[in-house]
């Protein structure tokens, strides 16, 4: 459904370690707005609920909310360095525009609702 690359995967689990919540959740999720109409939310999280899918990759934990699902397949998550730092990247197959600052997107069958990026 997802792939997290190896180096990503270590990140996350590093982060979670580092703020004492090793069994944490990695919570991914869409919600409408950024310059193409849905932006992505990532983060950590200690709780999983009714209305999530729970999923595991890579030894990680990872939740979604269920209306994310569907704009959230094939995604790809990697960790990048540079000589600027590092940081997480998202590949989105089902992405067919996104925007400068690759923090929102939209898909084929949805626009989302375009706001501020």
């Amino acid at each position: 459904m997802i792939d997290i690359s190896d180096l990503a995967s270590q990140k996350i689990k590093e982060l979670m370690a580092a703020d004492g919540v090793a069994d944490a959740y990695l919570r991914l999720g869409v919600k409408t707005g950024g310059c193409s109409g849905f932006t992505y939310g990532m983060g950590i999280d200690t709780d999983a609920t009714d209305a999530d899918d729970t999923i595991d990759v890579k030894g990680l934990k990872v939740v979604m909310e269920k209306d994310s699902v569907k704009y959230l397949r094939g995604l790809q998550i990697d960790y990048k360095e540079s000589a600027m730092g590092g940081g997480f990247t998202i590949h989105n197959p089902n992405a067919i525009a996104t925007c400068g600052c690759g923090s929102s997107f939209r898909t084929k069958e949805e626009a989302g609702v375009p706001g501020e990026c």
